[in-house]
């Protein structure tokens, strides 16, 4: 069994934010495999279902980003899980627009969001997916370009990243992270 985390703010206002596309990146995959996340339990919002013939929980915690370790941390503990059966995927900022990365393991960088995780797990070995977002200009502050609504056509940009991040996430599922690094990095 996976579990599948996807980084993001739960209130409605961050729903078409840059800083929410781990949680459109669990959206996309849960339509394409027909996985209701709709429960809730540990702090967050979840559902379990099959991907490539792999059991999966895909995971949005629901305590917003900078706390998103705490509602992972029970879902690994709970169902026993190893490190290596976990994925998350969150933003990126020094990563291109329509672009992914992924890795086995690293540093939070100065992501909070990966900084809870990171310190809820009390460790750095685990795979991650990373969407770009892309810079902000100089005029523009980081906060407010991650938190505030994207425009349409920033939206479509952003969705090729989106797409890109599940079709890697089901690489590294069929075929493991070596090759999905290959393919997609």
């Amino acid at each position: 069994m996976y579990l599948i985390v996807g980084l993001g703010n739960p209130e409605p206002e961050y729903s078409n934010t840059r800083h929410n596309m781990g949680f459109d990146t669990i959206n996309k995959i849960a339509t394409k495999y027909d996985i209701q996340v709709n429960k809730s339990n540990f702090k967050g919002l979840y559902g379990i279902g099959n991907i490539e013939g792999e059991k999966v929980i895909l995971l949005k915690p629901q305590t917003y980003m900078n706390l998103s370790g705490e509602s992972l941390i029970c879902f690994k503990n709970f169902y026993k899980l190893d490190n290596s059966n976990i994925i998350v995927i969150y933003d990126d900022i020094d990563i291109s627009v329509e672009e992914v990365r992924i890795r086995k393991k690293g540093t939070a960088g100065t992501h909070n969001g990966m900084k809870s995780v990171v310190g809820s797990l009390n460790s750095e070995n685990f795979a991650r997916i990373r969407v770009g977002v892309g810079k902000p200009n100089d005029n523009v502050s980081l906060m407010d370009y991650l938190l505030n609504p994207i425009s349409k056509d920033d939206r479509i940009k952003l969705e090729a990243g989106i797409n890109k991040a599940s079709e890697a996430l089901v690489e590294i599922l069929k075929n493991g992270i070596d090759k999905a690094m290959n393919k997609f990095n």
